[in-house]
């Protein structure tokens, strides 16, 4: 029986453990990035491990989601980024240089290697055949000390693309149409791994749409194999030596497989507020928009903002549209300076951001009161925009471009032919924006502002807890929801104190208050708890409120570790018609919760009040265990490695 290229990529790189799904695996971390939305606290740990140098080939610090600086703090932040990734020997990457997913893969992603990072949407990189793993921030700091990684060894899920696209649709359609099938959990314990003849129809940017947006199913990765299709892009990189042929065996097998015709497809859209909300176009009446917004890691490459150059030559924004475009790196925005491309979009009014994140994650451009947003971004969480009540709809770029000249959500084939966008023999390489390690780095010191603080480290488990439940949410809680993400708050991204007043802010505006009442206690959530970013701020502000654990029906994957990292304790119901049971302000007792999790017997959470029990299961390693009942993976590091 032969392998899937899933396989054969982990087994390469297999340090302990065997590739049995659900099994703890340890493999070996070739490369990591970071972004400065996550990386303070990243260096701020590595600084307490103390360690001279990095075990990895190579590690990358972007700035590329801070980058407003209304005020000292961002700054102050990219400095201290900039100084520790100088002391430890590491890649920095100025603010202006792009965006860490679409830089990452011009200049550094490799096929066959493995990379985590500490941003949900890393698996971009497996558009081009790379195992790229978003993680938490602790996961990331430890592979640069360790060189390597634990995770449970996934299942493999297949889709097969056969067919090709029908004219005016695109990657960004295909991946809305998955989700709309699968659901934001449908991936969830999978790497989604791409084949058939379809693939060779696909770019490599066109790939990592797909791959990116993967991370809205819940998937472990997504991945497509490395042809000639990725040869081609890594020589237009300057970048052929990095070529390595990779492909599943004709004879392999899958956990799971699906078929897909890509000719089957129409362009689609993401209604407000779940990118798996989806429809087609065509199916909706006719909707008034307000904003358009084109970038984020998802839809910034050279070809997504060429076409879109090509709709909006010569015609107009419309009067009612603010239609906002951001590039994904410097050297796309430098391409479309010196072609051209930028005088066009300027003269039809576009307004240009600069090579970043921006308004994706809340970054400036948030619509105003009740808007219609359409934008090429993968998330479309209520309120992520920076505007709680705005109504935001996730589109391709052709779709986008069309709809700011018409003024409406508009199928984009009826602009006419699809145009054609030649690719550059060369894509442009500049190194001015990074800065390298010096070679002598002895005596190197880190900088720190007066805006960050320690994050917060866990005591010991203990064997009895009781307490409050201090909030019981719903399905599909996203990390958003637990820590919100915008312009006002993400300066304070190195301040577990000042974000912890913002805690579960888009569920209740008073949580900090019950846990302080309540000298912490415990969260209740339905299915999907956590999902979208894997900021570990959604368990480190828990953490320093006193959050003990977290009971619901289901984790999304990143931030379950990012509990156990943090020693809270995500429980499920046996039962989840038990959630029903629960109300807020009711106190609850977990007895001899540690010689549960030891025995690996069966949990007993008793209702004081009520004077009833249900019961609660750990799903988790040995590892795992040890780490929870030491308070988190930096107080298991000083016994345990």
């Amino acid at each position: 029986m032969g392998k899937n290229l899933t396989c054969k990529i982990f087994e390469k790189k297999l340090l302990s453990g065997t590739l049995e799904p659900g099994r703890e695996i340890g493999v070996r971390v070739n490369q990591t990035l970071t972004q400065d939305s996550t990386g303070t606290m990243v260096y701020l740990q590595l600084e307490t491990m103390g360690i001279k140098d990095i075990k990895t080939d190579l590690s990358v610090a972007y700035i590329d989601h801070n980058t407003l600086q209304a005020g000292f703090e961002n700054a102050d932040d990219h400095e201290f980024i900039r100084s520790a990734a100088a002391k430890y020997g590491i890649i920095f990457s100025k603010p202006g240089n792009g965006i860490c997913h679409q830089l990452h893969l011009e200049r550094f992603a490799k096929p066959g290697e493995i990379l985590i990072g500490s941003d949900s949407h890393t698996p971009t990189c497996g558009g081009l055949g790379m195992i790229s793993i978003g993680s938490g921030g602790l996961d990331v700091a430890m592979g640069m000390a360790k060189g390597y990684y634990y995770m449970k060894a996934p299942r493999v899920l297949n889709i097969e693309l056969s067919g090709r696209l029908d004219q005016w649709v695109s990657a960004k359609d295909v991946i809305l149409y998955i989700l709309k099938q699968l659901t934001v959990k449908g991936g969830t314990g999978y790497v989604i791994e791409y084949s058939g003849e379809g693939i060779k129809e696909l770019s490599v940017t066109d790939r990592s749409t797909i791959t990116n947006m993967g991370a809205e199913l819940g998937a472990t990765t997504s991945i497509f194999p490395s042809d000639e299709v990725t040869r081609d892009f890594l020589c237009r990189q300057g970048r052929e030596r990095d070529f390595v042929p990779l492909h599943a065996d004709i004879d392999c097998s899958y956990d799971k497989k699906i078929q897909l015709d890509l000719s089957t497809i129409k362009p689609m859209v993401a209604l407000p507020h779940s990118p798996d909300n989806g429809e087609k176009i065509s199916n909706l009446k006719r909707l008034k928009i307000d904003q358009v917004a084109i970038g984020s890691c998802t839809n910034s490459s050279y070809t997504d903002l060429m076409k879109v150059t090509h709709i909006l030559r010569d015609q107009r924004v419309h009067s009612d549209v603010s239609l906002v475009i951001s590039p994904g790196s410097s050297n796309i925005l430098k391409m479309m300076a010196s072609n051209g491309a930028l005088a066009d979009l300027i003269t039809a009014g576009a307004r240009i951001l600069e090579a970043a994140c921006g308004p994706c994650i809340g970054m400036g451009q948030a619509p105003k009161n009740g808007a219609v947003s359409l934008r090429t971004f993968n998330r479309n969480f209520k309120g992520r925009c920076g505007t709680q009540n705005a109504e935001v709809y996730l589109v391709s770029p052709e779709t986008a471009a069309v709809s700011a000249i018409t003024g409406y959500l508009t199928v984009p084939s009826s602009f006419g032919l699809m145009p054609e966008i030649p690719i550059p023999e060369k894509f442009e390489t500049s190194e001015n924006y990074f800065i390298y390690p010096p070679k002598n780095r002895d005596g190197l010191q880190v900088v720190m502002g007066s805006n960050i603080k320690p994050f917060p480290v866990n005591i010991p488990l203990k064997n009895n807890l009781n307490g409050t439940i201090l909030l019981k949410a719903g399905n599909n809680i996203t990390t958003d929801d637990i820590m919100p993400s915008n312009a006002k708050l993400l300066p304070f991204r190195s301040n577990i104190p000042e974000l912890s007043k913002h805690c579960f802010g888009t569920i209740t505006q008073d949580f900090r208050e019950r846990a302080l009442k309540h000298n912490g206690g415990f969260v209740m959530g339905g299915e999907n708890y956590g999902q979208g970013s894997s900021r570990e701020h959604a368990a480190l502000v828990p953490l320093y409120l006193g959050v003990k654990g977290i009971i619901t029906k289901s984790f999304a994957r990143i931030h379950r570790t990012n509990l156990i990292n943090s020693g809270i304790l995500p429980l499920l119901f046996k039962n989840k018609e038990d959630y029903d049971l629960f109300q807020e302000e009711d106190e609850i007792e977990i007895p001899d919760i540690i010689s549960s999790l030891e025995k690996g017997t069966e949990i007993c959470l008793f209702h004081k009040s009520g004077n009833f029990s249900v019961t609660l299961v750990f799903e988790g390693t040995d590892r795992d265990i040890r780490m929870l009942k030491a308070g988190g993976y930096l107080n298991y590091l000083k016994t345990a490695e």
